[in-house]
């Protein structure tokens, strides 16, 4: 993981990914009691501002500066009501756990590291939830390199569900779901596939 690198990446004009929240956050939060929510490696911030629009409380975590300036913009130009309702931090996510229990739901989308990093960062996404709290894991399948379209190359940093299942092992959370999901993401039938995982600690 390299800040300097995705400065670079996010300092490019225009955004680098979609304004549109993830599919998965759509499904899993539309049905929650809004709360306190952890947004950890938030980009371009475009989950903690559809989550802040729905009466959330976020922290969204990023360690790209330049990532935190456009979340900002997007959030004042998309959603000028959320502002006082996400507090954007800059850190490091895999070197800065956030507190234990301090969370009503745990959102990682689409944040791709190494398994040891993954593990680490998983476990304390977990520990963050309070009693009763919402953990939502979703990124691109190990099996998209092969079978699907776009995201990272690199085999290293890809997963499935299982694999998040095995990293929230004796982390005191319950799966609730734990699949791998084809997203179309063109009009030619093209798919994305992706790992999603939803858990709870009771």
């Amino acid at each position: 993981m390299d800040p300097a690198a995705w400065d670079a990446r996010y300092g490019e004009a225009g955004r680098v990914w979609s304004a549109e929240p993830s599919r998965f956050l759509v499904e899993t939060f539309s049905a929650l009691p809004a709360g306190s929510v952890l947004d950890v490696g938030t980009g371009e911030g475009r989950h903690a501002t559809w989550l802040a629009s729905r009466g959330w409380t976020v922290t969204a975590v990023d360690f790209s500066a330049e990532a935190i300036r456009k979340a900002r913009e997007l959030q004042r130009d998309h959603a000028p009501a959320t502002v006082g309702r996400i507090e954007w931090v800059r850190a490091d996510v895999v070197a800065e756990p956030p507190r234990p229990a301090a969370y009503d739901a745990v959102v990682v989308l689409y944040l791709h590291l190494p398994a040891q990093h993954r593990r680490q960062v998983l476990r304390g996404a977990a520990e963050a939830l309070a009693p009763g709290g919402t953990l939502l894991v979703v990124g691109h399948d190990s099996a998209n390199l092969a079978e699907g379209v776009g995201g990272p190359q690199d085999p290293a940093v890809l997963f499935t569900a299982g694999d998040v299942v095995e990293d929230l092992a004796g982390a005191h959370v319950r799966i609730l779901r734990a699949e791998r999901v084809a997203r179309p993401v063109g009009d030619d039938g093209a798919a994305a596939l992706d790992a999603v995982v939803v858990a709870r600690r009771p």
